[in-house]
């Protein structure tokens, strides 16, 4: 599966362009659209031609990763964890209680509930972040189906309750 136009320009949105490398509130020296990484380094600056570039390629791994986890069942869903794997880290998801609630067929309420759980960054709630994780539980939430049996096999938690 491949990230959604609307996905990448939510996380253009939720990231904001940053044309000079900044510390964020986790600590981490980011430039662009939340670009990290060894090639970042402080008084760097980019364009924004650029940083949607760095951007692609980015999400691009990102996507790579959710898929491997085989979580996703539609294209809103796939969008949702991989802004939110761009967010928090990929490995992060796939440790995550989130990642467990959707494997072992979870209501929509406690999915939504885990999403809701990632709204920290250097021990402070953001306001930033709690926007971030509504749409993502949102959009992973829209379409899907009435049932979200577990992945592999077994009997659902129970039924899926739209907020």
């Amino acid at each position: 599966m491949k990230i959604s136009d609307i996905a990448l320009e939510k996380i253009k949105e939720f990231e904001g362009l940053r044309t000079e490398a900044y510390r964020c509130p986790g600590g981490v020296l980011t430039i662009g659209y939340g670009h990290t990484g060894g090639d970042v380094r402080e008084g760097d600056r980019i364009s924004e031609y650029y940083a949607t570039e760095l951007l692609r390629e980015d999400v691009a791994k990102v996507a790579r990763e959710v898929e491997r986890m085989q979580v996703a069942r539609t294209q809103g869903q796939f969008d949702a964890l991989v802004s939110f794997a761009f967010n928090v880290g990929a490995e992060r998801l796939r440790r995550s209680r989130l990642v467990s609630k959707i494997r072992n067929g979870g209501t929509f309420r406690e999915i939504k509930a885990e999403f809701k759980r990632w709204v920290y960054a250097g021990g402070r709630k953001l306001p930033g972040l709690e926007r971030r994780r509504e749409w993502e539980a949102e959009r992973f939430l829209e379409k899907a189906p009435l049932r979200l049996p577990p992945l592999g096999g077994g009997k659902p938690a129970g039924m899926i309750k739209k907020l």
